[in-house]
């Protein structure tokens, strides 16, 4: 039986043109968004899209999500993989970067497509950690004693369900020189309901040092859903952090970052 989060997951805005008819836009931006979302699809949870203001084509949270033309541009110079994750790869699914911590590729899904992401184009379908059960990933981690932190990006961790990440932290909790658990997730700004009671157990029940890194770009993104996640977050024993894309129109003045820094403050969270 599916999940409420699951649900909502499953329901979440994929098409152009009813996100522009939603928030009463221009019917001429749907053209161009089609045809960016056929190399990129559209993807947003509702309780995400509500928090956007109807007829403002320029709303923040819009602009990180809505397809645009200028996505098909060409640029010299610009690369596909802009931080080196394929250079970086150590073993399927590993990502080896920095001394001292690894990351896991654990999935491709992600609850929100965001225009300005930079694994659109990572080949998840070879570089998952999740193949072979994460078995080949944890062999790798076991066999280098100089990583004490794991970090589990993706694509997003929490769109994976709770009986997998509960099985990964499980297992990593048995490499000795393993200490801090690391989730890089965006799932509890963009669809809270991901912060359900079987998650807060299997995180509390975690014996590493945990460490949550949310993502979150505007004030307008921290809603009282948001906000009670991540109370409900806190109380597992995890540290809260947040980390922010500079973008062009979304938060890219003082007061903006201003705003975002007060407001993650106020939940708790550590800009």
């Amino acid at each position: 039986m599916a999940t409420q989060w699951q649900t909502e997951l499953a329901d979440a805005v994929s098409d152009p043109a009813e996100l522009i008819r939603i928030l009463e836009l221009d019917p001429a931006l749907t053209s161009a968004a089609h045809t960016a979302a056929r190399q990129f699809p559209l993807r947003v949870p509702r309780s995400f899209v509500a928090r956007m203001r109807k007829g403002n084509s320029r709303d923040p949270l819009l602009r990180q999500v809505l397809p645009l033309g200028e996505e098909l541009e060409q640029h010299p110079g610009f690369s596909a993989d802009p931080v080196g994750d394929l250079q970086s790869r150590a073993h399927p699914g590993v990502l080896h970067k920095y001394q001292g911590r690894a990351l896991l590729i654990t999935t491709g899904a992600c609850g929100i497509h965001c225009r300005y992401c930079f694994r659109r184009h990572f080949p998840y379908a070879e570089e998952t950690a999740r193949a072979a059960g994460w078995r080949h990933a944890l062999d790798y981690l076991r066999g280098d004693t100089s990583v004490r932190e794991v970090i589990l990006s993706g694509g997003d961790p929490l769109s994976l369900n709770d009986r997998l990440l509960a099985e990964l932290a499980a297992a990593l909790e048995q490499i000795r020189h393993i200490k801090i658990l690391r989730i890089h997730t965006r799932q509890p700004v963009v669809l809270p309901s991901r912060v359900d009671a079987t998650l807060l157990r299997w995180l509390t029940a975690c014996r590493l040092q945990k460490v949550v890194v949310l993502h979150t770009n505007h004030a307008q993104e921290l809603d009282e859903a948001v906000r009670d996640a991540c109370a409900k977050l806190r109380q597992t024993g995890a540290i809260l952090l947040n980390q922010s894309v500079l973008l062009r129109g979304v938060n890219d003045t003082v007061e903006a970052l201003a705003q975002l820094s007060e407001a993650l403050l106020e939940a708790g969270v550590i800009p």
